[in-house]
């Protein structure tokens, strides 16, 4: 048994794609201590229900530090046994003195240790997932309270549509994190299971002791304790890859926004802290949010991955099992890390209220054509309406003149000038806008308590 290396295992791209605390947690060094965590946790619970003694169970917890064991050798001989939890046992037992090391591991299979350290590693990852998504929710609440009133143009298909506000933007980036966390939330503490089921999930081993061993050990490690082993009904699994990448998708979808707020021609957004050009002295790139959207794009393959292999035959996996490791530990980490960058970009936003109202205005009035075919369809009918309106902003478009001087020309629209540039304020034609955004606030608020 050799010491773990304390050599670093940041890589050359884990600044941008593996920041945060999350990254850490899903360390190969905390997957190792996990599965040390598990076989203490396992020794102790057979000593809670009689079966080894006390002192037993506590020389063996004693030999469950990380620190103690070498990860790369561990690695190396996992190839022989298609795990590395069978030469872990064996080092194991190695450190543990006698008598005590004749119960190293009793009455649990590999992939019993395996699956329990997964879920030690997602409950503790999940806790700083969950301290920056809650960070990131606090600060849109925060814009969506000073913003209420900020008017900007409301884009669909990249396209102005209708006028809306920042606030009720924000509003909505608010209550997609707070769905993604109470989601998280409820998973970590219902779904999080002990895997213990023996060789083939019938803990045969320890006779009628076993489901008694079973919730002891689910006590000590604050997991649930399953209905039954889960070896090959993986829906945890799946319920872990869909609320992470559920978080991933609210986090993409922030970050997306602000990248485009903050493209030059648009202007509405910046970060406090922009990002340089290797090249171009001028750039200010939002590199938070870039980096935000980058571990976010990663996530749905990865969560697909974990879906596709849920299919497992029998009493214990050939292959699909194996395939979840991997996928599941950098599900965790680009999340994380895209949750880490957004809150580092909300943490720094400008929002430019004068360039957003400036931008409302840049097409004339088109903004507002939707409120004018609204106030015409009472006397002209919807389809007339719509066609005076729709020919009207053509001719806009073409000519160079505002909405309302084409609106005011045309002796077929019954609408004088003061009616026109009435019809024609944004700041009048935002609907339940606010309704929306004290509904999202106060469900933020009930969130929090």
């Amino acid at each position: 048994m050799k010491p773990h290396s304390s050599q670093s295992e940041t890589g050359l791209f884990d600044g941008v794609l593996a920041a945060g605390g999350v990254a850490a947690a899903v360390s190969d060094a905390s997957w190792l201590q996990a599965m040390l965590d598990a076989e203490a946790a396992l020794a102790g619970a057979l000593a809670d229900v009689g079966l080894i003694s006390a002192a037993g169970a506590a020389a063996i917890s004693a030999c469950c530090k990380a620190d103690l064991f070498d990860i790369g050798e561990l690695g190396r001989a996992a190839t022989g046994s298609g795990n590395p939890v069978v030469p872990l046992v064996k080092a194991l037992t190695n450190a543990v003195p006698e008598p005590a090391n004749r119960h190293v591991h009793r009455g649990a299979t590999s992939q019993d240790i395996l699956d329990t350290a997964s879920m030690l590693v997602a409950s503790r990852a999940l806790l700083p997932l969950l301290d920056d998504l809650s960070a990131a929710a606090s600060m849109c609440a925060d814009l969506a309270q000073k913003h209420q009133h900020t008017t900007m143009a409301g884009r669909t298909l990249l396209q102005q549509a209708l006028p809306t506000t920042f606030g009720l933007l924000a509003a909505t980036w608010l209550h997609g994190l707070d769905t993604a966390v109470d989601g998280l939330v409820r998973l970590r503490k219902t779904r999080l299971a002990i895997q213990f089921g023996g060789a083939a999930g019938t803990l045969a081993s320890l006779g009628e002791d076993g489901v008694r061993v079973a919730a002891a050990m689910a006590r000590r490690l604050e997991l649930a304790e399953p209905v039954l082993p889960w070896h090959t009904e993986r829906t945890r699994i799946a319920d872990l890859a869909s609320a992470t990448a559920t978080a991933a998708g609210a986090v993409g979808t922030i970050a997306k926004d602000i990248t485009l707020l903050a493209q030059t021609e648009v202007g509405e957004v910046s970060e406090a802290a922009g990002g340089g050009s290797s090249t171009l002295p001028h750039k200010q790139n939002p590199i938070a949010a870039i980096a935000a959207l980058a571990g976010a794009a990663q996530a749905p393959g990865l969560a697909s991955t974990l879906l596709a292999t849920m299919p497992q035959e029998y009493e214990r996996a050939a292959g699909n099992w194996h395939a979840q490791w991997r996928p599941l530990t950098d599900l965790l980490r680009v999340t994380g890390s895209a949750a880490f960058w957004l809150r580092t970009s909300l943490s720094g936003l400008n929002v430019h209220s004068e360039r957003m109202r400036s931008n409302v205005d840049i097409t004339g009035g088109l903004l507002m054509a939707e409120r004018v075919t609204s106030a015409l369809t009472e006397e002209l009918g919807r389809q007339v309406a719509h066609q005076l309106v729709t020919a009207a902003c053509q001719r806009t478009l073409h000519s160079g003149q505002s909405l309302a001087a084409e609106l005011t020309a045309d002796d077929k629209i019954p609408l004088t000038g003061e009616q026109v540039d009435k019809l024609l304020r944004p700041e009048d034609y935002l609907g339940s806008t606010q309704t929306f955004i004290d509904r999202s606030l106060a469900a933020h608020r009930r969130a929090d308590d």
